[in-house]
């Protein structure tokens, strides 16, 4: 009987593993290993073959599940050069490899400094570097290639990015909104792993929106999903923030908290992670109003949305940010509604669209402002003649 039961249990917790494990991958580490350089031959001053690199190349459409079927290992290896031979003075070249990788990865070293920042396709790394052949400088003896182990740790790059505590209807908007078809239901942590759907509009404009695991305070300090919710939000132009109208408890051990004081929450989370997401354009959203309730419920606090310094004093003092976000607009919905699912559509172009323009605008005074300065150097330089 107690054999039995350890069998079960193995084959209980092998099958949890196996679905945490999930389908998406954000974070790879590989070992990576550059070519022996070829050795030379002395007899007739013979020069040995460099050793092949390996470089990861941005690719749009591959993930890093892409990654690992391909080297399932972790180890990647470039090609030996070629030995010089009475054939072949000159040493062929080893064979270098590439490693197609998504589109927002960053690489990383063991100490965790920055290598490369993949943001755009075809962007390309040197991951390890191969040997130098054999010569007369190095006695012809070929030198071993660079061997480190590298992390691909992969930001998301999408317009929008949906930012909400647990169970706030983040799920359901972005099914509304796109043709994501994230996991839904009516309890907390629902989503644990990042969706990214795309909304269509009539012109054939798409916009591309990411649905990440519900944040929970600590989260800046890498509680919960922590650091792998909030670094897909820096690649972000626009963030979308979505409240319960009726609060958000995260246990029985923790008091509940209302709309307003959710969004100082989200607010301290993000300034603590990064000040700089403050800067990005945001939108509220207030769900759920299609609740008995709600009308009463938002009447409490929608006051205060538009000036979020007003309501501080209703705000308990350890969610008190130092930099308070600015929504660009503030939209009561219902994640069920399809006008008003339209309505926030429209309302993510518009604000994009906006600060598009804006940056246009001020590049274009930028520009103005130097030929003028250069202009004006110009007439209070020296005259000749």
């Amino acid at each position: 009987m107690v054999f039995l039961q350890n069998v079960l249990f193995k084959f209980v917790r092998k099958s949890i593993r196996k679905h945490l494990r999930g389908k998406f991958i954000d974070t790879l580490r590989l070992s990576v290993k550059g070519g022996h350089g070829g050795n030379g031959l002395p007899k007739y001053g013979g020069v040995g073959g460099q050793g092949g690199a390996v470089y990861f190349v941005a690719k749009e459409g591959k993930t890093l599940k892409d990654v690992l079927g391909e080297f399932s290992n972790k180890r990647v290896v470039a090609g030996n050069g070629e030995e010089s031979s009475k054939a072949r003075i000159l040493g062929r070249r080893g064979l270098d490899r590439e490693i197609q990788v998504p589109v927002g990865i960053r690489v990383l070293d063991d100490s965790g400094s920055l290598l490369a920042e993949l943001d755009e396709e075809g962007k390309t790394c040197l991951a390890a570097g191969g040997g130098s052949g054999g010569c007369s400088g190095n006695s012809f003896l070929g030198k071993i290639g660079h061997t480190r182990t590298l992390t691909l740790d992969l930001k998301l790059i999408a317009d929008v990015g949906l930012v909400g505590f647990p169970n706030a209807g983040k799920s359901t908007l972005v099914k509304a909104l796109s043709n994501a078809s994230p996991k839904i239901a009516s309890y907390p942590f629902t989503t644990i792993r990042p969706q990214i759907g795309t909304i269509e509009y009539a012109d054939y404009r798409q916009i591309t929106i990411a649905d990440l695991p519900g944040l929970i305070e600590g989260a800046h300090a890498n509680f919960g999903m922590g650091h792998k919710f909030l670094k897909h939000v820096e690649r972000t132009r626009l963030l979308l923030i979505i409240i319960d109208v009726f609060g958000f408890q995260l246990s029985q051990s923790h008091r509940k908290r209302n709309c307003l004081e959710n969004i100082y929450s989200l607010n301290k989370e993000l300034e603590l992670y990064d000040k700089t997401l403050l800067e990005k354009p945001c939108v509220l959203l207030v769900n759920k109003m299609d609740k008995e309730g709600a009308i009463e419920e938002i009447c409490k606090y929608d006051r205060y949305f538009n000036n979020l310094e007003d309501g501080l004093s209703h705000c308990p003092e350890e969610l008190i940010p130092t930099q308070l976000i600015n929504f660009e607009r503030i939209i009561p919905i219902s994640a069920k509604s399809v006008t008003e699912i339209d309505k926030v559509k429209q309302s993510i172009r518009e604000v994009l669209d906006e600060k598009a323009e804006q940056k246009m605008r001020d590049v274009l005074d930028d520009k103005q402002r130097q030929a003028k300065l250069a202009g004006k150097l110009y007439e209070s330089g020296p005259k000749i003649g």
